[in-house]
């Protein structure tokens, strides 16, 4: 059965993968772009390292316009970010019968209550696997042991989250300063590379 896993090249979509494809799924690697900025080639270069297919999916950009507002007016991101991951899932279930992604237990954004879940499951007739049982310490340890990760702060050129290309739309709209503003410097974990051929 062919996977489709919403994939940033981070640790935690890199787990649900290789959880995926050691249960026999046919897995495909999916980022979806709006059009504003090539968000997608860091998951791109993360899949390849791991030996996944990848493909770019496209969004409609008024969908991360709509969001953007949503943010610049909420004054912080949680919001519009899940307004996208919903219509990236959307996205995804229209050529897939399993959708995925690396929302854990203890993520607050993005991330579908189960009532969520349950519409989402049942309007596109798919089967929605995440790690929802898994925290923090949990994903530490599986990426260490599977993965060569690369941490640095984040930049335009190092992650493929919905927040580059929101932050891309802000700076244009706004100005960068009201974009750091919103999301601020931080530390950014990309996979590399199986730990084994480090």
């Amino acid at each position: 059965m062919k996977a489709g896993v919403l994939y940033s090249g981070g640790k935690d979509s890199s787990i649900i993968a290789v959880i995926l494809k050691n249960l026999g799924y046919q897995v495909e690697l999916v980022t979806v772009n709006f059009g504003f900025y090539p968000s997608w080639k860091a998951a791109a270069e993360s899949s390849s390292k791991l030996g996944f297919k990848h493909r770019i999916l496209k969004g409609e950009p008024d969908v991360l316009k709509d969001a953007v507002k949503t943010i610049i007016n909420d004054g912080f991101p949680n919001n519009g970010i899940n307004k996208v991951h919903t219509y990236a899932l959307e996205l995804i279930a229209n050529d897939y019968s399993v959708v995925s992604d690396g929302t854990r237990r203890d993520d607050k954004v993005p991330k579908l209550d189960l009532n969520q879940i349950r519409s989402f499951e049942d309007r596109n007739d798919v089967e929605y696997i995440n790690l929802g049982g898994l925290g923090h310490k949990s994903i530490n340890s599986l990426s260490n042991a599977l993965f060569h990760v690369k941490k640095e702060l984040t930049s335009m050129e190092n992650n493929s989250d919905y927040e580059i290309e929101i932050r891309f739309l802000i700076s244009k709209l706004e100005g960068e300063e009201l974009a750091f503003k919103i999301f601020p410097e931080h530390l950014q974990s990309r996979v590399i590379g199986w730990r084994e051929n480090e």
